[in-house]
């Protein structure tokens, strides 16, 4: 297994062959021939593997990217089992990427795919210069403080981020694609006449985005946002950095989780009129299921991930801006801009 990043073709942009747009032809006719190419030329770095970063992979995979980098440094465990469908039971006590690499080539032969697991790769220096080496880096599952390091990182070499992740059944998409240029249909046009119109987002990195406010929103825009979701997300990223990455599993650590959330929630300046604290029910499901991976919750979460990165690819349609949550308990989801 490599140790070290093999580097993608940063040369001259790899052209669609016939062969490719036969392929890919839905896909053109969908999105057209020069967004198909950049997704072409693009190689993207997908951290943890776990079931949002399954579901993502086998999207982005089978709409035709150029290469993707696998990193994982953990064996495949029983618990993996049910979301992370690259992975089966004789593969348990296996590395992740060995295992899934082979099925995750066999999506789309088209794609290069790579795989690492070596721990030194994380070390700052070897960090970086994997960074450096792809188009766009993407974090699945892991904890706030290793999020930021490596959106930080993203920032100084001018890369687009995605971070991803599930707690039961809740969920999360928060990207950071820097000053993002983008095609939109112009929405003052008229109907008859119908016309795309450039623009551009600006985004916050998420030490930023997490310092975000709620002050001046209406009662109907706070409560469209559904401000606790958001908030006993926050708290267990939070709850994991005073727990050594663990999070609850136990209902004897709501009490905790409950603190840190109203905490949170209290530094926020959110309407009062929508939400005075974090309600007892979401802190005690959540203290009992957020650490355990549910299919379908990282079947949405992974998707909407995917379909983000290949907007962002393409450059055409407005991606998130910038913090997606996802509640499976109602089955909505809503974006919050934070700090933009």
């Amino acid at each position: 297994m490599d140790t070290q990043y093999e580097g993608g073709n940063k040369g001259d942009p790899v052209q669609i062959t016939e062969d490719e747009a036969a392929v890919y032809d839905r896909q053109i006719r969908l999105w057209g021939l020069e967004a198909q190419q950049r997704m072409r030329n693009a190689t993207i770095l997908v951290i943890r593997l776990r079931g949002t970063a399954t579901e993502a992979i086998k999207n982005i995979v089978l709409a035709g990217i150029g290469k993707l980098v696998i990193y994982d440094s953990e064996e495949v465990k029983e618990e993996d089992l049910g979301a992370g469908f690259f992975f089966r039971d004789e593969d348990v006590g296996k590395q992740r990427v060995d295992a899934a690499k082979a099925r995750i080539e066999a999506l789309n032969p088209l794609v290069t795919v790579q795989a690492l697991r070596h721990p030194t790769l994380l070390e700052q220096v070897s960090l970086e210069a994997l960074i450096m080496s792809v188009d766009l880096v993407c974090v699945t599952d892991w904890d706030r403080e290793a999020m930021i390091k490596i959106n930080d990182i993203c920032r100084q070499f001018g890369k687009p981020f995605y971070a991803g992740g599930t707690f039961g059944l809740l969920g999360y998409v928060f990207c950071d694609l820097l000053k993002h240029d983008y095609i939109s249909p112009d929405r003052s046009a008229p109907k008859e006449a119908p016309k795309n119109v450039k623009a551009t987002a600006t985004y916050s990195r998420l030490s930023m985005a997490l310092q975000h406010r709620w002050t001046g929103l209406t009662k109907r825009q706070t409560k469209e946002l559904n401000p606790a979701v958001v908030h006993i997300i926050l708290a267990l990223w939070e709850y994991q950095h005073k727990h050594e990455g663990k999070l609850p599993d136990d209902v004897d650590a709501a009490s905790e989780l409950g603190q840190i959330a109203n905490s949170i929630l209290a530094t926020s300046d959110v309407n009062r009129q929508v939400l005075t604290s974090v309600p007892l029910d979401l802190i005690d499901t959540m203290s009992i299921s957020a650490a355990h991976e549910f299919s379908p919750t990282c079947a949405v979460v992974g998707g909407i991930l995917a379909q983000d990165i290949l907007k962002a690819l393409a450059a055409r349609e407005a991606p998130i801006a910038n913090f997606f949550t996802f509640d499976g308990n109602t089955g909505g989801g809503s974006v919050c801009k934070m700090n933009m």
